[in-house]
């Protein structure tokens, strides 16, 4: 284990030759993923493919080529923007630019199981590059990573509602605060910087990750309604899923 993972001051972190063995493992995880899905779909319709009145229904696959293009772009675009980071905040954690925006809005266009499939994968991606050098144990990991990113990928829930992206971003942003929250009480309240008020320590968790997530998804939803960002993310929506 020494050559893929180090133990430096109480926790754990990934070597170089760790770190691309994980991204590996992540790009197949997610091939994997996509594959099983599709392949889990196309049986369901192939057995309800025939209707009452003759006609035939084709299998469908959880992901066209189309929707993978699209899946990966927005990773792309959420993992680049994560570090276009425009408020450091006070107590750690910063604001980024509209980063979890193009994870959740995947979700709107495509539905929950192509959402969530895609935030698991980025928040592989984000664990190979960040949270690999701050594991404290694997619970911890699947907290702050696994189950927070993923967790953005609800979104895909409200896809059929109106204004259903603003409210399934609003759902997804507090959904993987919970996630941060809880690994905060279980992990991190002994790291609790000294600048922070002694009389909200209890809450620290709370404060620490709602503080950039909420001032985040203030300023994405001012940005979501503008009318030409409107319109602009109404014309793609409806390329991506023709």
């Amino acid at each position: 284990m020494g050559n893929f993972i180090t133990n430096e001051d109480g926790y754990y972190s990934l070597t170089q030759t760790g770190s691309v063995v994980m991204l590996i493992m992540v790009a197949a995880l997610v091939v994997l993923t996509a594959f099983l899905a599709s392949r889990a779909m196309a049986v369901e319709s192939d057995k309800g493919k025939t209707d009452t009145a003759g006609s035939t229904a084709a299998a469908k696959k959880v992901f066209s080529t189309k929707q993978l293009v699209v899946s990966a772009l927005g990773i792309a675009l959420a993992f680049a923007l994560s570090y276009v980071r425009l408020i450091p905040m006070p107590w750690g954690g910063s604001v980024t630019l509209c980063s979890m925006l193009f994870i959740t809005i995947i979700g709107f266009w495509y539905g929950p199981v192509i959402g969530l499939t895609t935030a698991l994968a980025y928040g592989l991606l984000e664990f190979v590059q960040d949270g690999a050098s701050y594991m404290l144990n694997p619970m911890q990991v699947f907290l702050d990573y696994i189950f927070a990113f993923t967790a953005l990928g609800i979104s895909g829930f409200f896809n059929r509602f109106r204004n259903g992206l603003t409210i399934g971003y609003i759902a997804a942003v507090l959904a993987r605060g919970v996630f941060h929250t809880i690994g905060g009480y279980l992990y991190w309240m002994d790291y609790m910087p000294e600048n922070f008020p002694a009389n909200l320590a209890a809450i620290y968790p709370i404060c620490y990750n709602y503080s950039y997530l909420l001032l985040e998804a203030v300023i994405t939803i001012f940005i979501l309604s503008l009318p030409p960002v409107k319109k602009a993310l109404l014309r793609i929506g409806r390329m991506v899923q023709e």
